[in-house]
């Protein structure tokens, strides 16, 4: 088994995330540690949320390291978001790594939830990397418990080159 040591993962969330990887069922791998499939659920569930807040956290290290970065307001069109990503990467000498057609699919689909009509309804984080890759942050409220009463800070960090 791998070990949790240095990570943001307890050992159990390493073991029942490693188990349903080989396939095994809830109740499978609830039977093989003596627990209950309702606890097994609730420390996969767990563990994908730390998976994901990791994630969420690497990410925003990578637009903090970004030679590209600019706030796109709301109101701003997907078009006129596309524009800037490009004019902006090519004031930094940075190629951005997508064709037009394609960056304007992929920061749509990313930012749909955040938008209207083809406009941002709220402030975007955009950055883009010395490679080209275009990640997007947007500040949003989560729930008490998911943020362990902090701040919730930029709390999707979705990176358009998955």
């Amino acid at each position: 088994m791998v070990t949790s040591e240095h990570t943001v993962l307890t050992d159990r969330q390493v073991e029942v995330l490693e188990l349903r990887e080989q396939g095994y069922t809830q109740r499978e791998i609830a039977d093989r540690l003596g627990t209950t499939d309702s606890n097994v659920s609730a420390v996969e569930r767990a563990a994908r949320a730390n998976v994901e807040k990791a994630q969420r956290t690497l990410d925003l290290v990578a637009a903090i390291r970004a030679p590209v970065r600019f706030t796109a307001p709301a109101g701003e069109s997907f078009d006129d978001l596309v524009d800037e990503v490009y004019a902006r990467g090519d004031d930094a000498d940075v190629t951005v790594a997508y064709p037009r057609p394609e960056l304007y699919s992929v920061l749509y689909e990313e930012l749909s939830a955040h938008a209207s009509q083809n406009r941002l309804e709220t402030p975007v984080e955009v950055a883009v990397s010395a490679d080209g890759d275009v990640t997007v942050h947007v500040e949003e409220s989560a729930p008490e418990s998911e943020t362990d009463g902090e701040t919730p800070e930029n709390s999707s960090g979705d990176t358009a080159s998955q």
